[in-house]
């Protein structure tokens, strides 16, 4: 019995903590006295990350999102200059479980071990994140912010599958309604 409730606290442990992990963070914001019909083009003036291959994957998505959105892609000088930054973090979580809660249903004798044995385990999974700032060109002001964060796994083509999709969530309610 004892070892059928460890297994089950276990199960209980790995499933909210996977539930937990993928679920995809997406914030925007933006000024509310910009009027971002004005806004035609859009030029890349810089993309950062850590591992090169994702300079290429940033861009190409971005580029994706606001060329279905109606913006232009050019070289430079673009009506919206865009800076992204690619980062991954590492993020800790504790889990503790208790098992033998004392037994049975009704009265229990309060005091000494009656919530039976605990177990806390720490979790260390791996959280990438995209900011990207969408400025004015002429003033330099900021315009949209957005921001996505995910698990990340140790399989690079889901990885990439997962960022594509939170690139889209990111620019679904692009550009804000005036």
């Amino acid at each position: 019995m004892r070892n059928t409730r460890r297994a089950m606290s276990i199960a209980l442990m790995v499933v909210s903590f996977v539930a937990g992990s993928l679920a995809q963070e997406i914030k925007t914001d933006y000024d509310r006295k910009a009027d971002f019909s004005q806004y035609k083009t859009f030029s890349f003036e810089k993309v950062e990350t850590k591992d090169p291959l994702w300079v290429g994957r940033i861009t190409a998505a971005v580029e994706e999102a606001l060329t279905t959105k109606g913006l232009t892609q050019v070289a430079s000088g673009g009506d919206i200059a865009i800076i992204a930054i690619g980062m991954a973090t590492d993020r800790q979580t504790l889990n503790t479980f208790y098992d033998n809660f004392g037994g049975g249903w009704g009265w229990r004798r309060w005091g000494g071990d009656d919530f039976g044995e605990s177990t806390t385990t720490t979790e260390t999974y791996r959280v990438g994140t995209l900011v990207v700032d969408l400025f004015d060109s002429k003033t330099k002001t900021l315009l949209w912010r957005g921001s996505a964060s995910n698990t990340l796994s140790n399989n690079s083509g889901k990885n990439i599958k997962n960022f594509d999709k939170s690139v889209e969530k990111l620019f679904k309610e692009f550009p804000p309604k005036a």
